[in-house]
């Protein structure tokens, strides 16, 4: 059984070319900007952590990649560098090995949800990770899943993959897909 973020993975590359762009809301320590910056023209990464940009950077570098533009600000302003993406991914909650005290929030992080659900192109995906295990954390996993089960079904179907029988809060993920207008 894959575990949800190698879900969220497949999710996007079944739909993500060479020719897209595509975003990464929270850029962190990289991983999901490499995995873009591999199947899309261009990536815009966002995180609002200097750290993150860091280690996102070289992370980037030791790969060779070049077709990622970095941003230090909150994902919220993605409408303001792109103007249509194929796909998104947030890993929700905070950056691993950094100040847990920062963390995504419900008010931020469903701004960017639906500028960047108005910015997908038809066919294009959001796979949104929710780690809520730390404080504030069931906030946002609640703003959010109210979010996505108000998307109207004649653009969107949104999914989510959960394990069940699991402790200690594990992640899940949401899936966002855009039918068309």
């Amino acid at each position: 059984m894959k575990r949800p973020l190698e879900m969220a993975h497949d999710f996007l590359a079944e739909v993500v070319t060479q020719d897209d762009i595509v975003v990464d809301a929270t850029m962190g320590n990289g991983h999901d900007t490499l995995f873009l910056a591999k199947l899309a023209k261009q990536v815009y990464a966002f995180d609002i952590q200097e750290q993150a940009l860091e280690k996102t950077q070289e992370r980037l570098n030791e790969a060779g990649f070049e077709n990622v533009q970095l941003i230090l600000q909150g994902h919220e302003r993605v409408d303001q560098f792109v103007t249509e993406a194929k796909a998104g991914i947030f890993n929700l909650g905070y950056l691993p090995s950094a100040d847990k005290s920062v963390i995504t929030k419900p008010q931020t992080t469903i701004e960017a949800l639906e500028k960047l659900c108005h910015l997908l192109v038809k066919g294009g995906r959001i796979a949104i990770m929710i780690y809520y295990g730390h404080e504030g954390g069931d906030l946002e996993r609640d703003a959010v899943l109210d979010y996505v089960s108000n998307l109207p079904q004649q653009e969107f179907t949104s999914t989510i993959y959960q394990t069940l029988n699991q402790v200690n809060k594990p992640p899940f993920l949401v899936m966002i897909e855009k039918l068309g207008k």
